[in-house]
């Protein structure tokens, strides 16, 4: 296993509490109290955790994750849990983003997560973080809680990638003097436990998913690909007929089986020749189903999930050829606006071919994704409406008799004018309404049931950061007509990279705001280059892997940064920090 991150000369336990009192008064460390501590102490003041809390992290549903630690990890847990002194040790184990996934002993009411923006300083963070065995005691906890408390921690890696899948953390009273915690030979070998569980579970995984392969391919010629996110097994005629769009297609509704959610591209019964030739390939599965492949592939699939140990591993897709008679051309044509990403392209081609019925319809997608450029190319002429402007104007007898009405901003419609269309809905639900809705807070009653009735003919718009693919071709459509004479605005491969890496919280929005800005504002000639860039797009992600809490904090800054043009003076008073901070911090995250 591994070295614990605990320097062998620290502090005794009262000095350490002399220091938390005082920094908590919001006076001077003491100069022997090391700085990863005072950081650490830092850090929870940064994120506003409160010292004095009774419950650090209020409990939440962890939602189904693809990794599979949970179910490698509770047998040789609960083997182990009735071998300790629950009344005086708490055993805990976390997902990768410190979530509690099991707990025993005094850990095992009420606790739900250990990220440092909600409890401060603990041993899980700080092993997740360092990669290594932590141990945190008493007074070095930011909590008052946890004051009393000696914590040992060791990370838990997936054991053929070495990717960090979480922590197991054993605690116990406050124990003084130096040495290993107690606990730390336990943490250690339950996490070499449960990693050769892992190990032993990722190789039976894949024999069933090769099995199941080989079940599907077992006639000459037959087009079959099995996926586990990690591993493909396609045959020679399956090959052929699928591009990687479609090979990408298929790996995303078989990481939606395994995450336990429906894809969009599932969304009715398989039958037909290719599901009874698929059918013996798992009887204990859920039911197979068609996959919506990516316009100009000629062939159709139906997927079937493969389970192993109670839980969805894989799955195993059977193609079948289209005659090219029976495929539907393609209508993205219809739609002139900028993007050929796949996720774009889905969107648009589902938009497109809801929009053929002249039937209510709904546009969903995070702020500046296009929701209002696609609907306006989706049906020409239509009245409009902004929801956040006022009220809903007297149109709707235009709607009822068959102009079509796009309302923009549908979640800040007044409640009056939800009724009034929820009312209109109940007596006219073919009209031709169009409208666009952000998700945001929790809708009322009233909008819910109006979301509810728009829901069966919706579309999700992919956000920028998702269709990276498609910034070259936008930030040559969202740049203005250059003056007569004038070379177009054109980029370094350096500055594309940068655009491609940004997140863009506020999607095509925001890169359109970014681009006018530099065509109109820029004093140099020739391709945009990275260092003009604004701060947030400039730095880009992180060069080294950055914990939770580092990711939480980058964010952070990051957004500030936006939010006040990219001058650092006014984002380190914002956040309360000294500039040179602000500088060391952004430094740090390029390694």
């Amino acid at each position: 296993m591994t070295t614990a991150e605990h320097p062998s000369a620290r502090p005794t336990l009262a000095s350490l509490r002399r220091a938390r009192a005082l920094f908590l008064t919001g006076r001077q460390l003491p100069a022997e109290i090391p700085e990863d501590i005072a950081a650490a102490w830092r850090r929870a003041r940064f994120f506003g955790v409160r010292h004095d809390v009774t419950d650090p992290s209020p409990a939440s549903r962890v939602r189904p994750s693809a990794s599979p630690l949970p179910a490698a990890a509770r047998p040789v847990l609960e083997r182990i849990a009735p071998t300790l002194s629950t009344e005086q040790t708490a055993f805990m184990l976390t997902d990768e983003r410190l979530r509690v996934l099991w707990a025993t002993g005094l850990a095992s009411d009420g606790l739900r997560d250990l990220s440092e923006h909600l409890v401060g300083h603990n041993s899980a963070a700080l092993a997740l973080r360092t990669g290594r065995r932590a141990e945190v005691h008493g007074p070095e906890h930011f909590l008052d809680l946890w004051q009393d408390v000696s914590a040992v921690s060791v990370p838990l890696r997936a054991p053929q990638t070495g990717r960090l899948l979480g922590t197991l953390t054993v605690a116990c009273a406050l124990r003084a003097g130096d040495g290993p915690h107690p606990g730390a030979p336990l943490a250690e070998a339950a996490a070499s436990a449960v990693e050769a569980e892992l190990l032993s579970r990722s190789r039976a995984a894949e024999r069933v998913l090769l099995d199941a392969y080989l079940r599907a391919a077992g006639q000459p010629g037959s087009a079959v690909v099995a996926l586990d996110g990690r591993n493909r097994f396609v045959s020679e005629a399956a090959e052929r007929l699928l591009s990687p769009e479609g090979l990408e297609a298929l790996e995303r509704d078989t990481m939606a089986l395994r995450l336990g959610t429906d894809s969009e591209a599932a969304a009715r019964p398989a039958h037909g020749p290719a599901a009874a030739a698929h059918s013996s390939v798992s009887s204990a599965a859920s039911p197979s189903h068609h996959v919506r492949l990516p316009d100009g592939i000629p062939c159709s699939a139906v997927l079937t999930p493969v389970p192993h140990l109670g839980s969805i591993i894989g799955a195993v897709a059977v193609l079948e050829p289209v005659e090219p008679a029976a495929v539907v051309p393609s209508t993205r044509t219809d739609v002139a606006l900028a993007g050929h990403s796949v996720p774009w392209r889905h969107a648009v081609a589902r938009a497109v071919e809801l929009a053929r019925c002249p039937e209510p319809l709904l546009l969903v997608g995070e702020r500046g994704t296009g929701k209002t450029s696609l609907a306006r190319e989706l049906v020409a002429d239509p009245s409009a409406f902004d929801a956040a402007e006022g009220e809903l104007p007297a149109c709707l007898d235009e709607l009822v008799s068959g102009r079509p009405l796009l309302i923009r901003h549908a979640e800040r419609l007044a409640p009056q004018d939800t009724a009034t269309l929820n009312s209109l809905l109940d007596t006219h639900p073919g009209v031709p309404l169009l409208a666009t809705y952000t998700p945001g807070a929790s809708p009322g009653p009233c909008l819910q049931r109006l979301l509810d009735t728009l829901g069966a003919r919706s579309v999700t718009l992919p956000a920028l950061r998702e269709r990276p693919d498609d910034i070259r071709e936008l930030v040559t459509a969202l740049a203005p007509h250059p003056a007569p004479g004038q070379p177009p605005l054109t980029w370094t491969l350096d500055a594309l990279r940068a655009l491609e890496e940004h997140p863009w919280p506020g999607n095509v929005t925001e890169l359109a705001h970014l681009v006018r800005a530099l065509a109109e504002n820029r004093r140099t000639t020739g391709p945009v280059r990275r260092a003009e860039l604004p701060d947030p797009v400039r730095e880009g992600p992180a060069t080294r892997p950055l914990s939770p809490m580092e990711h939480a904090e980058r964010a952070t800054i990051l957004e500030t940064l936006r939010l006040h043009g990219g001058n650092k003076a006014r984002t380190a008073a914002a956040l309360g920090i000294a500039r040179a901070t602000l500088y060391r911090k952004l430094r740090g995250y390029r390694g």
